[in-house]
């Protein structure tokens, strides 16, 4: 077993027992309110490329209308498919919150890149033929493209964030972009695209050490 995934469990285990009346309220209210707002499933399953392009079902709380995805995968914050409580879901990533389930088996990391539908990526592939080198890691719930960048952007912009990743790769460096991951999510900002990107790019390069 690897470094990062005893990381990803330990983590997993010591902030449910630390925060447990907190994640049981969260376990509970969330799906409750989902199924309330319009009686829909509650969960959303979605295939995405994952580590070496091998696919995964991803697992997240709806937060648009049942079905609205089969118009298409792009989404903006105007969006009138996304319920009302799916949108403030989506600005503090809580929808996400069943992906621990996807960490549990393995097929995600707390940090890494995005993971993305699959017809998303292979779109991107064909923009960015060098797009797939950003899956030799496992994919993540949070990175520094998903704090830094907006939520669509174009895949060399993207891929460049990602690879900064893989190549500075290491614990403090997770430690770092999960605590400003949950300041995101305190202060409901994930999403909006407003973040300085060169701030991003820089505090990679200049605060973290290269692997040794």
């Amino acid at each position: 077993m690897s470094s990062k995934r005893c990381y990803d469990l330990f983590v997993i285990i010591v902030v449910h027992i630390l925060l447990l009346p907190v994640w049981a309220l969260l376990w509970i209210i969330i799906p409750l309110v989902i199924w309330l707002e319009d009686r829909g499933p509650v969960f959303f399953k979605q295939q995405r490329a994952g580590k070496d392009l091998q696919n995964f079902s991803a697992i997240k709380f709806r937060t648009m209308k049942a079905g609205a995805d089969k118009q298409g995968l792009v989404t903006h914050n105007e969006d009138e498919r996304i319920t009302k409580f799916g949108r403030l879901l989506r600005r503090t990533a809580l929808d996400e919150l069943p992906q621990v389930i996807n960490i549990l088996r393995g097929e995600m990391s707390f940090v890494g890149p995005r993971a993305l539908p699959t017809q998303m990526h292979e779109n991107e592939t064909m923009t960015e033929p060098g797009f797939p080198k950003r899956l030799e890691v496992l994919p993540g719930l949070t990175g520094g493209a998903q704090l830094y960048l907006p939520r669509h952007c174009h895949p060399r912009r993207r891929l460049r964030y990602d690879l900064l990743y893989i190549n500075k790769a290491n614990i403090w460096l997770d430690i770092r972009l999960m605590l400003l991951a949950g300041w995101t999510t305190l202060t409901v900002s994930w999403g909006t695209g407003d973040k300085k990107v060169d701030q991003g790019t820089s505090e990679i390069h200049t605060r973290v050490p290269n692997r040794g």
